[in-house]
């Protein structure tokens, strides 16, 4: 049944999936932008995913789960989620500008669908591989998934770039002065204490 309160509250939710999922978008295209193309293939040890596979994989992942995410299974007949850990064969050059136009594809199957899901939505049911989740269920297990390997991107990128990293957030020894900015911005009007 449709409230007021229902509403606002599923209105939040959706806002918030909107802001998570872009978020965690933004955090991976800030690391991999530091990344050259064959910086994208490096794997640190054997048997472990190079930022291509991470990529490969999460896109795949987001085709998979989000094309008529309200009809379909969520794993896709199409999908061949084994090949998504295999390293590429063609060169870095040729083969990490197609990626990176397979990534912003991927993601905005996921980002223009949010824009159309309604508070009434949140409590449908959908599955993954035949097994029933709620619509909100799914979205905050892809949320899950997706800050894992965003995390292992930002890892990576930042273990390969060494001292040439561009920090994505609060650089060491300056929590403080970040937090008084934080709180400035807030409030203008006030002095920001520690």
């Amino acid at each position: 049944m449709s409230t007021p309160l229902n509403d606002t509250l599923g209105q939040a939710v959706l806002a918030n999936f909107r802001t998570t999922f872009a978020q965690y978008k933004t955090l991976a295209d800030r690391a991999l932008a530091q990344l050259t193309p064959d910086d994208w293939l490096y794997s640190p040890a054997p048997g472990s995913n190079s930022a291509a596979v991470i990529v490969q994989h999460m896109v795949g992942n987001l085709r998979s789960r989000f094309t008529d995410f309200l009809t379909t299974d969520g794993e896709k007949p199409t999908r061949s989620r084994d090949q998504e850990f295999e390293e590429p064969a063609s060169a870095a050059a040729s083969y990490v500008p197609a990626l990176q136009q397979h990534w912003e594809q991927a993601w905005a199957i996921l980002l223009d669908l949010l824009n159309t899901l309604q508070p009434s939505d949140l409590l449908r049911t959908v599955t993954i591989r035949g097994e029933a989740h709620s619509v909100l269920e799914a979205l905050q297990r892809q949320v899950a998934h997706y800050s894992l390997h965003v995390g292992q991107l930002v890892f990576l990128a930042k273990m390969i770039r060494g001292e040439a990293w561009q920090n994505l957030s609060v650089p060491r020894g300056q929590s403080e002065k970040f937090t008084q900015q934080v709180r400035a911005r807030a409030n203008p009007t006030q002095d920001s204490v520690v």
